[in-house]
């Protein structure tokens, strides 16, 4: 392991030597859940069953690695919210998910800077279409609910191109873009906070963790440990 530098106060690299200028690279993507958004969506539906404590747990076990199966993790969580309200996740998004700080900035001088966004998500599509149309973002994929009867019926739905986000998807789609825009994978950004976005991380020319699990900061590029995720531009500059 190359050995890790703290840069500035709350901001460690390993493995590059900045600046880096954001004209190298094509493509971001970001995962949704802990980095773009201040919540985990998954615990904050199951608050309404009465089974976030339950399903926060094996959320914090899968993201710090102690569970290696996502999609079994998923599938067991998922299935706790079934008969939960579509209007309880309504009342989630309007008042307990917000942006992270500096969001919105890195966002903004990633696309000023000419590169496209991409959202990769283990969470759901009805925050992450929000989040990609509020942010601005031109790529997304995350998971589908199933719903009958404005209430959650404890699966999700299968789609095109499979049945879970997890992270070996999350890497797929990341080279996936990546291909689409002619982009090499050295062109490409990671940003993630969990076990689930190494694989993306580890694909990609820049890793970035963000105020992340240990074995995530440990494998990054780039860890921001303190701040906001805006502090990036300190290490890739626009």
């Amino acid at each position: 392991m190359t050995h890790a530098t703290e840069f500035t106060p709350g901001l460690v690299v390993q493995g590059i030597t900045p600046p880096l200028k954001l004209s190298q690279f094509g493509l971001i993507a970001f995962d949704m859940d802990s980095t773009l958004i201040n919540i985990e969506c998954v615990d904050e539906i199951a608050d309404a069953a009465g089974r976030k404590a339950e399903v926060a747990a094996i959320t914090e076990a899968a993201m710090q690695g102690v569970i290696t199966d996502y999609k079994e993790s998923l599938r067991q969580r998922v299935a706790l919210l079934r008969g939960v309200p579509v209007s309880h996740m309504e009342q989630v998004l309007l008042h307990r998910m917000r942006f992270n700080p500096g969001v919105r900035e890195l966002v903004h001088a990633c696309r000023n800077a000419g590169l496209a966004t991409l959202l990769v998500s283990g969470g759901f599509t009805f925050f992450a279409d929000r989040v990609k149309a509020q942010l601005g973002i031109q790529f997304a994929r995350a998971n589908v609910l199933d719903i009958e009867d404005g209430r959650l019926t404890g699966r999700m739905v299968d789609q095109n191109w499979g049945d879970i986000c997890d992270g070996a998807e999350k890497r797929r789609t990341l080279l996936e873009v990546a291909a689409l825009l002619g982009l090499r994978p050295e062109q490409t950004i990671a940003v993630g906070d969990g076990a689930n976005d190494l694989p993306m991380m580890e694909a990609s020319g820049l890793s970035v963790a963000f105020h992340a699990k240990p074995s995530v900061r440990a494998q990054a590029q780039v860890a921001i440990n303190s701040g906001g995720l805006d502090r990036l531009l300190e290490v890739v500059q626009p």
